[in-house]
């Protein structure tokens, strides 16, 4: 029965055919197309305002080298943003709750800030390896440290938005079956749970919104190092 939980997360397919891309690619088709209008219609005003919002918070204190990302990282926070609500909805499947597609995103991202640290100014890049005024006997095991700590920014990108939606759904799971069979016996408590589950909803509304934002911004934060 409890392996029946965890039935949610398998990579969906039809006919053979996996659906991951089916899931990736949907969300896109949502948006509205852009115009060159000066007056559009309210809900692309919206969506370009909140956009805006959004892109200018994330790369308020990066240097301006870096603003050459911001298209990225806008297309990435809605990218995430999307298919992290779309997954709420009842026979839907998110494709975030997969850590290959959240370890696809993440690896090249901040191997490209690692990247471009190296390039535009080795110095500075390696310099992150190293505390200013650390003592010279600690100097080898900071080094190793702060190296392992460096190959280890993908791995807790991809961990953290997984297992934070991984949790959030499969609790959904559990409260809504707990509710399905107390309901006949015993309906006060089934009530109860059903009120929880709501406000669970709203919860997982919440991380779903705050885990694509989180993910973007530590991106950010990586590639400021660098720049």
């Amino acid at each position: 029965m409890m392996l029946s939980f965890f039935d949610q997360f398998e990579s969906p397919s039809y006919l053979g055919i996996p659906l991951m891309a089916l899931a990736i690619a949907l969300p896109w088709l949502l948006f509205p197309s852009p115009t060159d209008r000066w007056l559009a219609n309210p809900l692309l005003a919206t969506q370009t305002w909140s956009l805006n919002r959004v892109t200018g918070q994330l790369l308020i204190a990066m240097a301006p080298a870096g603003h050459k990302w911001a298209a990225l990282f806008a297309s990435l926070i809605v990218f995430l943003l999307t298919i992290n609500m779309l997954g709420l909805l009842p026979y839907t499947f998110t494709p975030t709750t997969q850590l290959s597609l959240n370890m696809g995103l993440a690896f090249p991202l901040w191997l490209a800030t690692v990247i471009v640290g190296m390039v535009n100014n080795p110095t500075n890049a390696l310099g992150h390896l190293l505390p200013e005024g650390t003592p010279t006997p600690l100097i080898p095991v900071l080094i190793i440290i702060e190296t392992i700590s460096l190959f280890i920014r993908p791995l807790a990108l991809g961990v953290r938005l997984t297992a934070n939606l991984t949790a959030g759904h499969l609790l959904m799971q559990l409260i809504a079956t707990a509710g399905y069979v107390l309901l006949p016996l015993m309906p006060t408590v089934a009530l109860l749970t059903i009120i929880v589950l709501f406000l669970l909803t709203l919860l997982e509304v919440a991380v779903a919104m705050i885990q694509a934002y989180v993910f973007v911004l530590l991106l950010t934060l990586y590639l400021q190092e660098n720049v």
